[in-house]
């Protein structure tokens, strides 16, 4: 396996850190002198990059939010003059401006590098075909999967999100061995594999590479025996690069491989920001190290994880996120995240791993019902056993009650990207 890892994977820690302290350096410089957000946040910390002299000093330094992101659309962040950047990617903007990402040539050299990397270390290797589900448009994910299995030497199938039927039909025509795509749209895939007849455990796929959504050990179990193969996690985000940040070993599956020779992670107090130490749970905050266009310093990404030694690599892992401080929802004084609802309704029969919640008010109290799909063969009572089963699931883990209703197949909206788990009907 260490003849497949490249230069930097070899890295002693000591030498991988002291190559982040001389990157971390570089980048705080760059980001002061070139963007006048930093120069100005700096500023009013009363530091210079000078005065990162160790890589605990980072700390000291001001974080950075997706709302200045936003304050400063479209361009405001870029560190590089507009004629040196060769591509512009941003976020759906579905709360608020969008949020506006810059490469340059060198950039995207880095990324698709990354993002290499991360395929090979998921057990993808040259000549490999990769059938990328990852939407393509300025969502980072489906190009930025695309570089990167071309740069590692694969085969790309470029199918981008939705049109389930003839993905299927894709997958069977064409034999890949590799699938880049959300989880909650492989189990759509998985669903549509069955209702044509097919049997997913036949097909050539034996990687699936899975991100930009928050999954769980109940969801991988589900895809692993359903189609019989590897299913392990990338994560990624557009503000610190896309796609590539981080990935799980396939020889491992033991938590994510943060890239430290481009990214340097920390994890803080979601409250108090004060860092914690290793194997501490916090939110993910994350400096780029090697970025051109748009460096960050300090992004709080709200994901909520911890840090880990390395097992498979040298570089720290982060354990797979299951939630993010901004889905949390405080219900009747209690807090529940999206990823506990779904381990019930995973191990809950006669209902699909499809499902929603519901926010309501009802009087002055807040109100959650749960809405899951049934199998397609569930009998009437078998659909009343399995609302009971996940109510009762629901107060004896979580510690509150909600409603819990089980509708038609097929009845919850699909979503070709990242799904939509919670709606909220309350009267703002």
């Amino acid at each position: 396996m260490t003849d497949l890892l490249d230069a930097a994977e070899r890295l002693s820690r000591e030498e991988l850190e002291a190559l982040q302290l001389e990157r971390l350096r570089a980048t705080l410089r760059h980001a002061y002198d070139n963007v006048g957000f930093y120069r100005e946040a700096f500023d009013k910390a009363e530091l210079r990059p000078e005065d990162c002299r160790t890589l605990a000093d980072l700390a000291r330094f001001p974080f950075t939010a997706k709302t200045d992101l936003r304050d400063h659309y479209p361009f405001g962040m870029f560190a590089v003059k507009q004629s040196q950047v060769r591509r512009i990617h941003a976020s759906s903007g579905t709360t608020g401006r969008p949020t506006v990402v810059g490469y340059t040539e060198r950039d995207l050299d880095t990324w698709a590098d990354v993002v290499a990397r991360s395929i090979r270390a998921a057990g993808g290797r040259p000549g490999h075909k990769v059938h990328v589900a990852y939407g393509y448009g300025l969502f980072t994910g489906g190009l930025g999967a695309h570089y990167g299995a071309e740069r590692l030497g694969c085969t790309v199938i470029p199918a981008s999100g939705g049109m389930t039927a003839r993905q299927v039909q894709l997958i069977q025509d064409f034999r890949p061995e590799i699938i880049m795509v959300t989880p909650s749209y492989m189990l759509t895939l998985l669903d549509e594999f069955e209702r044509q007849g097919v049997d997913p455990r036949t097909t050539s796929l034996k990687v699936g590479i899975f991100g930009a959504e928050p999954w769980t050990e109940e969801m991988r179990r589900e895809i692993e025996e359903r189609f019989a193969i590897d299913a392990v996690d990338i994560y990624g985000l557009s503000e610190v690069i896309g796609p590539g940040v981080a990935q799980e070993c396939v020889e491992t599956k033991d938590g994510l491989h943060i890239w430290e020779d481009h990214f340097y992670p920390e994890v803080v107090d979601p409250f108090t920001g004060e860092v914690l130490p290793d194997g501490e749970s916090g939110e993910l905050v994350f400096t780029s190290l090697t970025k051109e266009a748009m460096p960050v310093i300090r992004y709080r990404t709200r994901d909520l994880t911890r840090l880990l030694p390395g097992t498979a690599r040298v570089f720290r892992r982060m354990e797979k996120v299951t939630g993010r401080s901004d889905d949390m929802v405080i219900l009747r004084g209690v807090n529940l995240f999206p990823t506990q609802i779904e381990e019930i309704v995973l191990r809950t029969p006669h209902v699909a791993p499809h499902f929603q919640l519901r926010l309501t008010r009802e009087g002055r109290l807040d109100a959650l019902t749960v809405r899951a799909e049934a199998r397609a063969q569930a009998t009437p009572d078998q659909r009343e056993a399995a609302a009971r089963a996940i109510a009762a699931a629901v107060k004896d883990g979580i510690g509150v009650s909600v409603a819990v209703e089980v509708v038609d197949p097929e009845t919850l909206e699909r979503s070709v990207g990242k799904i939509k788990r919670i709606v909220d009907l309350r009267e703002k």
